[in-house]
């Protein structure tokens, strides 16, 4: 299916619809997928359900709203299938300007009061930047340097939620649904994208993940590259030292194991250049930067043999000490550029939960159950997939999803529930 065979936006959206259209099961579903997807594109404060009804069909919302309402909640529909046919769909826009170059792991944190709601439990919330009630969700996203694409999606249950029947029942989190950490999710996913054959490219993952050895480990098995942040009390052997053994976790009285920040203190000045990696809004975005080829003192390697990767570190002029840390094994011989080209790509998943959140309502959702949780995801993401298949007609300088579809007049004196305004 060739979405660039239309005439017009409208045009090209309802044929991406109809693709879709073809992987949700029954016939009575489609005008539902329609209308939700619709209602995600369509310029809103809100984009949960009500709203969007009342957007979507004007003269019929209350009707509207039950419609909706059991399609992403109830309705049995794969979330699989359908990300699998956004791939289909979306991929071809992506690789026109050039081959997937990375996987990126991340995960995305929405606030929520109260215990019911799915998986909600108190954690570090990015969206707030503190400790709070929230769900989180991992997902791994496939990028080159023009676009990213969320390939999967799982909401991360805590400990807490997935051993308490009466809320997993009530939420209808399925029976296979275990107990899993951020980072085991996470490898699950890289092992499912293996598995499907997607385009491969190398493992970007921040310090949450990239500071597990076992993940890292898990990766290298899989026959894939990472450029993975980690902390700087991560140990390593020092450079032109021969590992003797692994130290056991959290042990540093091991011989010549020392620190990435220690290594970093001990560079000489010669060691430090300023690369440029990217072209930003107005200049190129540049940092100091050195590398060291190193082995990584992890209870995970085999001690007898050894394997060296990169260590890259940040220190940007103007700093007290290094900012940031990353371990990679991509070649030897990569240019240094390249090598914090790489480590820097990460930002394509801080543009796509942005983009998900602020144009198409991926936080928005207002149920409390696994299903409606995912099935929302995977439309925000079906909907997010369309923008990027549209991106060369919209303007860099307004909304992306505004414009693209016409906004129908609401009901006279229509109020969404919730809000402060009179009626």
């Amino acid at each position: 299916m060739d979405l660039r065979g239309g005439n017009d936006s409208e045009g090209r959206f309802r044929t991406y619809v109809e693709g879709l259209a073809s992987v949700v099961g029954h016939a009575d579903r489609r005008g539902p997928l329609q209308d939700y997807c619709t209602g995600l594109m369509l310029p809103g404060a809100r984009k949960s359900v009500e709203p969007m009804a009342a957007r979507t069909a004007p003269a019929r919302t209350a009707a509207q709203h039950q419609s909706l309402l059991h399609f992403v909640g109830v309705a049995t529909w794969s979330d699989d299938g359908v990300l699998g046919k956004v791939r289909e769909l979306v991929l071809p826009s992506i690789e026109r300007h050039g081959p997937i170059e990375a996987w990126i792991i991340d995960d995305t944190s929405f606030p929520k009061q109260g215990r019911h709601s799915v998986g909600v439990h108190h954690h570090y919330c990015g969206q707030l930047g503190k400790q709070a009630n929230c769900q989180v969700a991992v997902s791994l996203s496939i990028a080159n340097h023009y676009a990213s694409l969320p390939v999967a999606y799982r909401l991360y249950l805590p400990k807490a939620w997935a051993e308490d029947t009466s809320r997993r029942k009530a939420a209808g989190v399925p029976a296979e649904i275990s107990f899993k950490t951020k980072q085991e999710i996470a490898l699950e996913q890289i092992r499912w994208a293996c598995e499907a054959g997607l385009p491969r490219g190398t493992l970007l993952l921040d310090a949450g993940y990239g500071n597990d050895s076992k993940l890292r480990s898990g990766i290298t098995e899989l026959g894939l590259s990472y450029v993975a942040g980690v902390l700087p009390q991560t140990l390593v052997w020092a450079p032109r030292t021969r590992p003797v053994r692994a130290p056991k976790k959290g042990r540093r009285d091991e011989p010549n194991a020392i620190s990435v920040k220690d290594v970093a203190l001990r560079l000489r000045a010669n060691a430090w250049h300023t690369i440029k990696w990217r072209e930003g809004t107005n200049e190129w975005l540049s940092s100091r930067f050195a590398r060291v080829h190193i082995c990584v003192a992890s209870g995970h390697d085999q001690p007898q043999r050894p394997t060296k990767e990169w260590l890259l570190i940040e220190w940007p002029e103007g700093e007290a000490e290094p900012t940031k840390y990353w371990l990679s094994t991509l070649p030897k011989n990569i240019p240094f550029r390249d090598l914090v080209d790489a480590a820097k790509l990460r930002w394509r998943i801080e543009r796509d939960y942005q983009e998900l959140k602020q144009e198409v309502g991926l936080g928005h959702y207002e149920g409390r159950g696994w299903r409606g949780f995912h099935h929302h995801a995977t439309l925000c993401i079906a909907a997010y997939g369309f923008l990027i298949s549209e991106r060369e007609t919209i303007s860099p300088s307004g909304s992306r999803s505004s414009g693209l579809l016409q906004t129908p007049a609401l009901p006279e004196g229509y109020r969404p529930r919730g809000s402060a305004l009179a009626a």
